[in-house]
């Protein structure tokens, strides 16, 4: 009876407390700029640079759209409806997260390289439009990387685990590698990284490691606990193909991805005026294209037919792997990091799946292999044609155009991000695996997670799942 209560008011008690912390900070005490005049007095050009960050944050939030058709897809029909709702949820509970703790901890003033220390639920000094037009962008971010995971564990974890998933990545996770690299923290911008690096330190310019990385391992480390699904291994250990409902979800979600992709590295700029962003749009194009190229062709060649989902892959791949450079590299060396994405996205899947590594959709090679292959991209293919972020900062170049140091500066932070995503993802799941539990039970899984963990049916006029018992779903009722 107690335990029931304690379930019972655990819920309201949380949002008594969110409420009370709101209300503490709710009022505009040394209040920044909330109403923009003075931003626009000191920047007349500001609009553009406002309407630009926006419209680009917008796109990349369209790119959740992107992931959920991508994922439920890849995924069984018994389980659509339960993909698309993490993929609501990760978005809604991480925008409230990041508003909360992330974001002073990712973009707070700087605490020893390690955290930001203030911006709490965006009060006090954080009430102002340029601030909260950081926050905005960066939100969208923190909710791509967070939701990078559901597609890999799909079909087979707890929901109220992956919710609590979703509120540590978004609130600390991805936050504090954020700010170690954007927030003013040790690897961007210590001194010794900067003086390694040629003036600079660690760089990304739009996060394939920083989200892409951090989500990718993350799900691998997730991965690793929770366990293959059931029957993907023969009783000798050899993989099995388990179809996905809908190839049309999956290339409808990598347009979407592709689309919102433009948003995501041209509008990393932060500012309509740096027109880089008309070669960044252009790397980003042909690095996804090189790599979607490179992935039919291995698949063709190696099964006699063009792999369609191994395609897809091969084209979020090379996406993923140029937007840490995508900047500074030019046109001819974002063909060569698509095609190497391509190899990356194909045999890194492959590669664990042989290993016991069940990943659904392939976000482990596609994100997490592919965000590091960007990061050493930057450090080796940088040439020399624009700064830091700006046109008027340093130059950045890579080791093929003589700068030894920033291309070690870039292996360090590719081992950092692989290390801290990995642990602290490992640690967070080991903990809920002991606690709350990481796996629905295998008749749940069975009868499939759409029915069990939400009690509805994607597709009610088809036959839905089958357990162990010989039960089947029709139209969410039980008979057999």
């Amino acid at each position: 009876m107690l335990e029931s209560l304690k379930g019972r008011f655990r819920m309201p008690l949380f949002v008594f407390i969110l409420c009370v912390l709101l209300l503490f900070n709710a009022f505009p005490v040394n209040a920044g700029d909330p109403g923009g005049a003075e931003t626009l007095s000191k920047n007349p050009g500001a609009p553009s640079d406002f309407v630009w960050v926006l419209i680009s944050g917008f796109l990349v939030m369209f790119m959740q759209a992107g992931f959920a058709f991508l994922e439920a897809g890849f995924s069984r029909a018994k389980n659509v409806a339960n993909v698309m709702m993490k993929n609501l949820m990760d978005f809604s509970v991480g925008s409230l997260a990041f508003f909360a703790v992330g974001f002073a901890i990712m973009m707070g003033s700087d605490w020893n390289g390690l955290m930001g220390t203030d911006g709490w639920f965006l009060a006090m000094q954080s009430y102002d439009v340029t601030t909260i037009l950081i926050w905005f962008f960066m939100l969208v971010f923190a909710a791509t990387a967070a939701t990078i995971c559901s597609g890999a564990i799909a079909e087979r974890p707890k929901f109220s685990t992956y919710l609590i998933y979703s509120v540590v990545v978004t609130a600390i996770i991805y936050p504090i590698y954020g700010h170690w690299l954007w927030g003013g923290g040790w690897l961007g911008n210590s001194e010794f990284m900067r003086s390694l690096g040629g003036g600079y330190g660690a760089l990304d310019f739009a996060g394939s490691g920083v989200v892409h990385g951090i989500g990718g391992y993350v799900a691998l480390a997730a991965c690793i606990l929770l366990g293959p699904r059931i029957g993907k291994y023969d009783e000798n250990g050899r993989p099995r193909v388990i179809q996905g409902h809908s190839l049309a979800f999956a290339v409808i979600g990598v347009f979407i991805l592709w689309f919102g992709w433009f948003g995501f590295n041209p509008g990393s700029t932060l500012s309509a005026h740096e027109l880089r962003i008309s070669i960044i749009a252009a790397n980003t194009n042909l690095s996804a294209s090189a790599g979607a190229v490179t992935s039919m062709f291995i698949t063709w060649m190696r099964n006699g037919k063009p792999d369609v989902a191994m395609t897809v892959n091969g084209a979020v791949g090379g996406l993923v792997a140029i937007t840490a450079p995508c900047a500074w590299v030019a046109p001819w060396s974002a063909v060569l990091i698509g095609v190497v994405a391509g190899f990356i996205a194909v045999y890194g899947y492959w590669w664990l799946e042989k290993r016991g590594v069940d990943d659904v959709v392939g976000a482990i090679p596609v994100h997490g292999f592919n965000g590091t292959w960007g990061i050493i991209a930057l450090g080796l293919l940088a040439d020399g044609t624009y700064g830091v972020y700006t046109t008027s900062s340093p130059l950045v170049t890579g080791l093929l155009y003589g700068n030894l140091g920033f291309f070690i500066v870039q292996v360090v932070s590719a081992v950092v991000n692989f290390a801290w995503a990995f642990i602290m993802g490992f640690v967070l799941f080991y903990v809920l695996k002991k606690t709350v539990g990481l796996r629905v039970s295998r008749e749940e899984e069975l009868l499939g997670l759409d029915i069990t963990e939400h009690a509805t049916i994607s597709y009610p006029d088809f036959t839905y799942a089958e357990s162990s018992r010989g039960v089947v779903i029709r139209k969410g009722r039980r008979s057999g």
